[in-house]
């Protein structure tokens, strides 16, 4: 299969991208890229997220290479994160690995650029199947002495049903998908954390927080400087909060606050 496709986030693609380019407006870190492999993608150009601490916002570009996958990141300045079709229309290429630096993309490149040249370039048939490693837990329990269950999961879309009144710390971007009001978080979680992703254009990184609000959900985003995206034990051990909610400063959370102390906070409020 020779063809393009956009999409906000690597929860969305399924079998039916395998061999296709994408577009994705997902974080460039190891759990969008494991989505995109696992989908069969041929190549992936995702979002960097504002790079981050220990470059988390771009680890995935780097690992899915070891698989012979061609990727690229855009400039979270450039284009919305989460939203495939304004990286299309005005990302700006900042990283690319060795196999998207083969197929002829590079830094500085539009994102239209890349997908050309990811697009013209022939893979042998023998390199379309790939074998996928697992990435490890991507769910676990935080210890805490109060009652309210604390979980770590690296992407909320890893929320479950039995999560409701529970607090999230996520290692996901806050951003919606395609700027528009979704339906990634639709378990009523008591609070919930997220990534800042670097803010990015139109603070598209925490975009979520108001839409948050009118759900009665306390939520913030750490400073993508202070935690790896893609890694909720991150989120929790180092972050330091950039942005609230509403809510959240209703009970008392506030910027600069670390995440360690906030979720005692919240715990405590149970």
């Amino acid at each position: 299969m020779d063809e393009a496709r956009i999409v906000d986030s690597a929860t969305q693609l399924d079998q039916s991208a395998r061999g296709a380019v994408c577009v994705c407006g997902s974080h460039g870190g190891v759990y969008p890229a494991w989505l995109a492999a696992k989908a069969g993608v041929r190549a992936v150009i995702l979002n960097d997220a504002g790079i981050g601490r220990h470059s988390a916002g771009v680890a995935g570009i780097a690992w899915i290479g070891g698989l012979g996958i061609a990727a690229c990141a855009i400039d979270h300045r450039s284009a919305r994160i989460a939203d495939g079709a304004d990286m299309l229309a005005n990302g700006v290429i900042s990283t690319v690995n060795e196999v998207g630096a083969r197929h002829g993309c590079l830094p500085g490149h539009t994102c239209a650029q890349a997908l050309e040249c990811l697009l013209d370039h022939e893979e042998e048939e023998a390199e379309s199947a790939v074998e996928v490693p697992g990435i490890g837990e991507t769910r676990a329990r935080i210890a805490n002495t109060g009652h309210r269950q604390v979980w770590a999961i690296d992407s909320v879309s890893l929320t479950r049903p039995g999560d409701r009144r529970m607090i999230v710390v996520t290692g996901s971007h806050g951003a919606l998908l395609g700027a528009k009001p979704d339906h990634i978080l639709e378990t009523d979680v008591f609070a919930a954390l997220f990534n800042d992703a670097g803010g990015g254009k139109d603070g598209a990184g925490y975009s979520r927080l108001p839409v948050l609000d009118a759900r009665g959900i306390a939520a913030a985003t750490v400073s993508c400087q202070t935690a790896r995206i893609g890694d909720g034990r991150s989120t929790y051990e180092t972050g330091i909060l950039s942005h609230i909610n509403d809510v959240a400063r209703r009970l008392e959370l506030r910027e600069g606050m670390s995440a360690r102390e906030a979720v005692a906070r919240l715990v405590g409020l149970g």
